[in-house]
């Protein structure tokens, strides 16, 4: 009974504003682009509480490159002129005025998101994420459950995994 409690504050502290780091995932940091999104003003926030140093932003090496891709699949589909150029600075600007920081995957974190496959059965990707906010007591931040993560959810949860739409940040 007193494991229950405990995870419950772990939530408690982990939907707070207060949760300082934050291990963005391709989805959350590509929907910032989707201005007609409602999750693209949370996504803004979070960025803004980032340049003020209210919190710390990560993501991993291989969520990056997916950025970069899916990002360019973006440009591409709004009829931007050089959609791969775009991207690119998309990933500039995240980097250098939000001050994302991109974490590489060693052999240790490469093992770690391997356990986390073979436990979650979700994307590769999407382990990393979970795996480097594990590792940085941090915590992982998708866009939302994605069918994928539905069978799994319980773990995730336990996992410390959150998603933009539980996240209670004020607007400025």
């Amino acid at each position: 009974m007193r494991s229950i409690g405990l995870k419950r504050k772990r939530r408690r502290e982990l939907l707070s504003v207060n949760s300082r780091v934050y291990v963005l995932d391709t989805s959350v940091l590509v929907e910032y682009l989707d201005k007609s999104s409602p999750l693209a003003r949370k996504v803004e926030v979070i960025f803004e509480k980032a340049l003020n140093r209210e919190l710390t932003l990560y993501t991993t090496s291989l969520a990056l490159a997916e950025t970069l891709y899916v990002t360019s699949k973006f440009y591409k589909a709004m009829g931007v002129a050089e959609p791969n150029d775009e991207a690119l600075n998309y990933i500039i600007w995240l980097k250098e005025f939000v001050g994302l920081k991109v974490g590489n995957i060693d052999e240790m974190l490469a093992l770690k998101i391997g356990e986390l496959k073979k436990k979650l059965g979700i994307a590769l990707t999407d382990c990393s994420i979970v795996a480097y906010a594990l590792e940085l007591k941090g915590t992982a931040l998708f866009r939302k459950v994605e069918r994928e993560m539905k069978p799994t959810i319980k773990n995730l949860r336990d996992l410390g995994v959150l998603f933009l739409s539980e996240i209670p940040l004020e607007t400025p």
